[in-house]
């Protein structure tokens, strides 16, 4: 379902909006890029820079699960996340899955080809209702030889999403599926962590076995049996969809031993 792009735009696309905010996005990865992400795409315009990509670029509105674009199909530009929260991931010829990042509003996907040359190296999918504005890629190479500000902002953007996958693989290379998964619990409990009532952090965002395991590289069933694992051992409590982090410190144990 497509429609033309609205007038009205949130706080952090606002082409008056001056603060320095980052995108944030998930994945995982340690030290500057974990838990942030590059400036929103349209940060830095001016109302007139921001009105003529808004006048070149098209709205598109995807439901939870919806495909955005496939891996080995030909590039048509990048997609900017209005709303929602898009998944990137890699598929092997036997199934498995990884996923690389999910990305959230302020952030552009579709890349690396950003002028729409060659073919995607990965998938992109709705992990929520999402809406997101497509430019093509010769009006994006339109764009960015107009707006100084818009082309330095997609160079970042570029920049930020190598290092993350620079992250990913070596953090896949160098760290045990059972230390990644001790990663990534805190990594959640550190973006979505709230109070529970029984003194833990519970995590506020509905992630499945199978999406921890596509983060991890690992499968399902092994998400399974850790929590399990870590359940009796008083590290976690999994409540249905919810994971409760009663002990951090033993995770941050776990984390670590990679680091010994």
């Amino acid at each position: 379902m497509q429609s033309s792009v609205p007038t009205a735009w949130p706080p952090h696309i606002r082409p008056e909006s001056r603060e320095p905010v980052h995108a944030s996005a998930l994945l995982l990865a340690e030290g500057e890029t974990r838990g942030r992400g590059p400036r929103p795409m349209l940060q830095g315009l001016s109302e007139r820079e921001t009105a003529l990509v808004m006048e070149r670029a098209r709205r598109k509105v995807l439901y939870r699960g919806a495909t955005l674009f496939t891996q080995e199909t030909p590039h048509d530009g990048i997609w900017l996340i209005e709303t929602g929260r898009i998944r990137v991931f890699y598929a092997a010829p036997s199934g498995r899955e990884i996923t690389l990042a999910y990305w959230y509003p302020g952030n552009f996907v579709g890349g690396p080809e950003v002028f729409g040359v060659g073919s995607h190296c990965w998938s992109g999918m709705a992990a929520s209702n999402s809406s997101v504005l497509h430019l093509q890629g010769r009006v994006l190479k339109e764009l960015v030889a107009q707006i100084p500000a818009l082309a330095i902002n997609v160079i970042e953007g570029v920049a930020f999403k190598g290092k993350c996958y620079s992250a990913l693989a070596q953090m896949l290379g160098t760290r045990s599926i059972t230390e990644r998964l001790a990663h990534l619990l805190l990594h959640l409990a550190d973006l979505y962590g709230v109070p529970d009532d029984e003194g833990g952090v519970a995590i506020a965002a509905a992630f499945t076995h199978a999406d921890l395991a596509h983060m991890v590289g690992a499968t399902r069933q092994w998400i399974t049996i850790s929590l399990k694992r870590l359940s009796a051992q008083g590290v976690v409590q999994v409540r249905r969809s919810q994971i409760v982090i009663l002990r951090p410190d033993a995770l941050q144990l776990i984390k670590s031993e990679g680091d010994a």
